[in-house]
């Protein structure tokens, strides 16, 4: 029997690429050997004193909430509760385009049947320690020079992958294979290509 291996991906919710790589690494968890944590990483914190474009620093002063009130909700409910959280964030982020983020959190709590005065920790330092932890650990082990997602497996880990649409079935668990086999090559960092599509959500 092969051994299952245990797996953690780091998500921003706010990351549509993120969204595309968690989507596929469902349907691996289902075809491949593999048990997966959820963990919270934050491209607000990744951004801190950058030279931003106004749009994405809007974006990043948005995205602050979400990240907030996952860990928030973790803290005091479970580390369980992530990955409902980001599932519910993410359908409204990404699928129906909501832009309000007050709006996000409160129907993403209210459909993981959470309490509603979580959502308070969305303007609030209180759990940044915590959030700023967990991000670090995804960047201890992938660099700074990245960005979300975070997958960790097998004693490497590695950014990525950037794909859309989500691969299915079998190609779902041949990127899978292919991601493991470079990111555990000595010496191996890098393989990349211009994007010439946005996301598909499809």
């Amino acid at each position: 029997m092969t051994e299952r291996q245990s797996v953690e991906f780091w998500f921003d919710p706010a990351c549509p690429w993120a969204w595309m790589s968690s989507r596929w690494l469902m349907e691996v968890e289902r075809i491949r050997d593999i048990d997966v944590t959820w963990s919270v990483m934050s491209l607000s914190v990744l951004n801190e004193g950058r030279d931003l474009p106004e749009p994405y620093r809007d974006l990043m002063d948005r995205s602050w909430g979400p990240v907030r009130v996952i860990i928030a909700a973790a803290a005091a409910h479970g580390d369980t509760v992530i990955k409902p959280l980001y599932d519910a964030m993410g359908t409204q982020i990404h699928l129906e385009r909501v832009s309000d983020r007050a709006q996000v959190i409160a129907t993403a709590l209210e459909q993981v049947g959470l309490p509603a005065e979580l959502a308070e920790a969305a303007t609030t330092d209180a759990h940044d320690e915590a959030l700023r932890a967990s991000h670090a650990r995804a960047i201890g082990l992938v660099g700074d020079d990245v960005g979300t997602p975070v997958i960790s497996v097998a004693g490497v880990a590695f950014f990525g992958p950037v794909v859309t649409p989500a691969p299915k079935g079998e190609a779902a668990g041949c990127l899978w294979d292919g991601c493991v086999l470079v990111a555990s090559t000595p010496g191996f960092y890098e393989l990349k290509r211009t994007r010439d599509a946005d996301p598909i959500f499809d």
